[in-house]
């Protein structure tokens, strides 16, 4: 047994170093430099050790900007788009003919460059001089007024983003779901219909819950991934977001280290602990609900 567990151990060594290494050690490192106030990387000093740092952050403007973008873009986000991916994937199942060319098509966005994704939306909803876009010109055709999508008001700005965000996840929610669709035993609904179930009650009864942990699995991945929002933010507003009021706490994070207002690594690191915590939480609570929620075969 002794003999097993260490050879079980030495293949198991490479992925340890890896995430000591990659993931354990920045961490703790990350967690160290939130601590130290004025720290200078150049000179590896600081002036003292306290809470400076995260006073300074969760007061600061443009952080809690940022973790307003992040909150409004994750409640928007997640629910829409794994509901969006859910009703597809029961669409796709239903059919037969050209199901996988549909599958291939829903997957394209889901591999094609963030950054010429947004710039397709930027020709969609950002007015030119010569041309309003293709969004304006269909308002304009009801009879309403020129929206400027990209440097107008708020949440017009928070529309897009949140059409993009959605846009871009949802291929990868739609074949996962389509794989635990195609994976629920058959015998389940045969069994239903002689018992006259309806479609709704099958769906309800039968389907959902055997394909919930999937669901779960989406919905925890969701909020990890809408929290660390930046390369959708900047393919679409630029680099500028503090000026264009479209920050995310991981843009803030980035600025404070290399941006205009950079080589803070203290603050970045205190944002970044902050960032850490608030994903632990919302994983933790998530995780007490799909105990009563989530079914496992």
């Amino acid at each position: 047994m002794i003999k097993k567990n260490g050879k079980a151990w030495l293949y198991l060594l490479p992925a340890v170093l890896f995430l000591g290494a990659f993931m354990i050690y920045p961490l703790v490192d990350v967690f160290i430099y939130s601590f130290e106030e004025g720290y200078n990387s150049a000179s590896q000093t600081s002036f003292g050790t306290g809470l400076y740092n995260y006073a300074y952050v969760l007061h600061e403007t443009y952080f809690l900007q940022a973790v307003k973008n992040t909150f409004i873009l994750v409640i928007i986000t997640v629910p829409l788009s794994t509901g969006f991916a859910l009703l597809v994937s029961v669409a796709l199942s239903s059919i037969k003919p050209l199901r996988n060319l549909f599958q291939t098509i829903y997957f394209l966005p889901y591999v094609t460059n963030t950054l010429a994704v947004g710039t397709v939306f930027l020709i969609l909803f950002k007015p030119m001089e010569d041309m309003p876009g293709l969004v304006n010109m269909m308002i304009q055709a009801f009879g309403g007024d020129i929206i400027d999508f990209i440097d107008g008001p708020y949440w017009a700005k928070m529309f897009v983003l949140s059409f993009y965000t959605v846009w871009v996840v949802l291929p990868f929610k739609i074949l996962i779901l389509t794989s635990a669709l195609a994976s629920v035993n058959e015998n389940y609904y045969k069994a239903a219909r002689v018992d006259g179930a309806s479609k709704s009650r099958i769906f309800f009864r039968i389907t959902l819950p055997m394909i919930s942990p999937m669901i779960f699995y989406l919905v925890i991945t969701g909020f990890i991934g809408a929290f660390k929002a930046y390369s959708d933010v900047v393919a679409l507003f630029g680099t500028e977001l503090n000026a264009a009021g479209m920050n995310t706490i991981v843009g803030y994070i980035y600025d404070m280290l290399y941006g205009k207002s950079g080589g803070y690594p203290s603050f970045a690191s205190a944002a970044a602990i902050i960032l850490f915590a608030i994903v632990l939480t919302i994983t933790v609570i998530n995780l007490m609900i799909s105990r009563k929620n989530v079914q496992y075969a």
